[in-house]
């Protein structure tokens, strides 16, 4: 760090947000870096830019700024070396607070509660704050686990990759070299969100396979995160893989030898790194151009959109539906088809994204609907265009399938006690049966010809 860093660390280690949250150990800190000697021990400067604080006494990180100055999280410790209290700032400017050892009211016992609150404190700031969910306790002087979590579902977007975020950063701080994850939910879900901070060990053929049955360990790679003002949050890595605006996430289609379902896309050109919608594996909106470092370049406004709407066949939403089900859990399956059936679906305006919903009605936009029709358009054949049509029909699926399954799961989780155990314990087949094979047919078709004839 040079003196115009250290100069800029020590403002930032003043101001009114840092000093409300940790007064004492600021103003320590700020005493303590005007040495040289001390700075190079208690100031960490990451790749790109992140500033990682130590405490003087326990050694132990207390604070992070991004390379411009904002707060990304504060963290206090008791005297004896245990975490009393951790906060997090999230992607919509909000934040998550940890409280060690708050229950032991789960399935693993022993807890840390998660809370939502609006501004951080390691002062018990949970008083101000909203209790969201719990995951498995861990010792945060000496990580050797990942802990499981009990209800990622209640946590506000992106809070989960946050909390990841500082489990791993604090288990690299420490040289912890793999962790394992032993926890009851081994979803897809979970394997993408650890791959946002660390990276799976081993050269498994079917790595998402080998994590489900308890197979993969994981070396602590945490990214790190960048608020621009009035603009989009980034995690870098290596490169930029995550950009967050305006509740829309846009990530790579690659992560770690990985991939992944990205319809909101982070791609390199150029002449930088170009956030979009894609459809198809082309992009048909691009909303931001960023640097290699995540500067904000340009922000590109989308055309205005076609305000009408237009009915998709039902036969196309059975369909799509059909295609979420054979994809979830089999004993989620039969209420994805419950909660897809009073629905209906449509092309419309869908401002600066690629699917919306209101109650029982899901809008695609129609930049997807134009994009289709072109391409079903210049191809010569049938069976070509019925191809193209049940690609579309999957990336479709794909668009709705977070929602339908959130539907489904709050079906579920209104049953009765002795209803959830008996669906949860049904012998339910994997993969697509007849009736699914069939709706997915009868749809690719009435997709084609409802967009080429």
């Amino acid at each position: 760090m040079d003196l115009a860093q250290a100069a800029r660390l020590r403002a930032w280690l003043g101001t009114g947000t840092v000093r409300r949250v940790n007064a004492s150990v600021a103003e320590t800190l700020h005493r303590a870096i005007e040495d040289p000697l001390r700075l190079a021990e208690l100031v960490q400067v990451l790749p790109h830019g992140t500033s990682v604080c130590f405490a003087p006494t326990l050694v132990r990180r207390v604070f992070e700024f991004d390379r411009g100055g904002v707060l990304l999280s504060a963290l206090s410790w008791h005297p004896g070396g245990a975490l009393a209290a951790a906060c997090v700032r999230i992607p919509d400017g909000s934040w998550v607070a940890v409280e060690p050892r708050a229950t032991a009211d789960a399935p693993w016992g022993l807890s840390d509660r998660v809370w939502h609150v609006a501004e951080p404190s390691t002062d018990v700031p949970w008083r101000a704050g909203t209790p969201l969910t719990h995951f498995a306790a861990i010792d945060y002087a000496r990580i050797d686990v990942i802990p499981p979590l009990a209800e990622p579902s209640r946590l506000p977007g992106g809070a989960g990759t946050a909390i990841l975020n500082l489990i791993a950063s604090l288990a690299r701080d420490q040289g912890a070299e793999r962790l394992a994850y032993r926890g009851p939910y081994p979803t897809e879900q979970l394997f993408l969100a650890l791959l946002e901070s660390f990276r799976c060990e081993g050269s498994a053929a079917d790595p998402l396979a080998r994590f489900m049955t308890g197979g993969l360990a994981w070396r602590p790679a945490p990214h790190e995160r960048l608020f621009h003002p009035r603009g989009p949050y980034v995690q870098l890595r290596d490169r930029v893989e995550k950009v967050v605006a305006e509740g829309r996430v846009y990530t790579r289609p690659d992560w770690s030898g990985t991939r992944r379902r990205a319809p909101r896309r982070v791609s390199d050109g150029a002449d930088g790194v170009h956030c979009a919608l894609w459809f198809l594996e082309a992009a048909i909106e691009e909303h931001f151009l960023l640097s290699p470092a995540g500067d904000v370049l340009r922000v590109i406004d989308p055309a205005a959109d076609d305000p009408r709407r237009q009915p998709i066949p039902r036969a196309v939403w059975d369909g799509i539906a059909a295609s979420v089900a054979v994809t979830s859990a089999p004993a989620l399956a039969p209420f994805v088809r419950l909660a897809a059936a009073p629905m209906a679906a449509e092309w419309g305006p869908v401002g600066g994204d690629l699917v919306t919903f209101e109650g029982e009605r899901a809008w695609f936009s129609h930049r997807i609907r134009a994009a289709l029709a072109e391409r079903l358009g210049a191809l010569g054949t049938p069976a070509d265009r019925l191809g193209l049509a049940l690609a579309a029909l999957r990336e479709l699926a794909d668009l709705v399938a977070d929602e339908l399954r959130a539907r489904a799961q709050a079906r579920l989780a209104a049953l009765q006690p002795g209803e959830q155990a008996a669906a949860l314990g049904a012998d339910t087949a994997t993969g697509p049966g007849d009736r699914e094979a069939r709706g997915i047919a009868a749809a690719t078709d009435a997709l084609a010809r409802d967009l080429v004839g």
